[in-house]
């Protein structure tokens, strides 16, 4: 079996939009892709197949970046045909192939329905892709929910509880580090098991620098008489205006402050003419999805992301 990239030959890209959406994982159609493709966004170099030696494609796996990316960022489609008979050990070697190609660990992400657990056909789909993953070392899951709010779920005026002002790259470093304390992401925990505060934090803010948000829209969340409370990190993908990044410091926890931050990203993004805002949360960051739910954003789906260690 090869298991190779495809060439920017027309004819092997056409092959990789013709692939057979196999099974019950939505995958990406022919359109999407070819519009990916021309945004670079998908590339063919990050478009891998596993042929038989008659040449017919039994595998494929698409990887997704940004733009100006130098490696991919994410595996966003994972594809075995129905008749193979070990998907596992096929999806585990094409990944692994990619991975040594790439350098590093991109993470997979799969969009399931929230009642994936209770359909046998979406979680079986969903068991052979996790230890075909785990094989090829993405070792760690966390399930998050991805939200999105639109303009009928309106926004709130401000309080009076908090202002938000702009800050120096140095006071957004402090902020982040001092609301990675006790926090509930999962992310966050992990991280913070490797580095201290500070480094992940500059970390934080050099990876929401390089998304297509502005750095112009960032906020420090203080109370009335200047104390930090948290921050806002009104941010952006490809695709849509997000909530990037929002906390509230330890010590003023537990006084609904995450609902004020929340709403101030949203009337920023509503400000600008949003007509959709997408968020995610991990699914055991309870207080977190409470505070959405408040605001009116509504749970679209469940993200599965499968992770390893970074290479360098």
């Amino acid at each position: 079996m090869l298991f190779r990239a495809a060439t920017a030959d027309p004819a092997d890209i056409d092959r990789a939009l013709a692939y057979p959406a196999d099974g019950p994982l939505e995958a990406l159609p022919a359109d999407r892709v070819r519009a990916e493709l021309a945004a670079g966004r998908l590339r063919p170099e990050w478009t891998w197949f596993a042929e038989d030696e008659d040449g017919e494609i039994l595998a494929r796996a698409l990887w997704w970046g940004r733009e100006d990316s130098e490696r991919p960022i994410a595996l966003d489609c994972l594809q075995v045909r129905a008749g193979v008979a070990d998907p596992v050990a096929v999806a585990a070697r094409l990944l692994t192939a990619g991975h040594t190609a790439f350098g590093n660990l991109p993470g997979y992400h799969a969009s399931l329905p929230r009642d994936w657990r209770g359909r046998p056909d979406i979680a079986g789909a969903v068991a052979w892709r996790r230890e075909a993953a785990y094989r090829a070392g993405l070792t760690s899951a966390i399930e998050r929910l991805r939200y999105e709010w639109n303009p009928a779920a309106g926004t709130v005026e401000p309080t009076g509880r908090l202002r938000f002002r702009e800050g120096t790259d140095e006071e957004f470093v402090e902020a982040f580090a001092r609301v990675s304390a006790g926090s509930l992401d999962l992310h966050t925990q992990t991280e913070l098991r490797s580095m201290d505060a500070t480094r992940l934090a500059r970390e934080d803010l050099a990876f929401y620098r390089d998304c297509p948000g502005e750095r112009s829209w960032w906020r420090l969340a203080e109370l009335p008489d200047g104390t930090l409370a948290g921050l806002a990190v009104p941010s952006a993908t490809p695709y849509h205006p997000n909530v990037g990044y929002l906390g509230v410091v330890p010590e003023q926890r537990g006084k609904g402050l995450i609902d004020e931050i929340l709403a101030e990203i949203t009337r920023f993004h509503a400000g600008r003419g949003a007509r959709r805002i997408t968020a995610t949360t991990d699914t055991v960051n309870a207080p977190m999805a409470a505070a959405f739910d408040r605001a009116g954003y509504e749970v679209t789906e469940i993200r599965l992301v499968l992770e390893g260690p970074s290479w360098v």
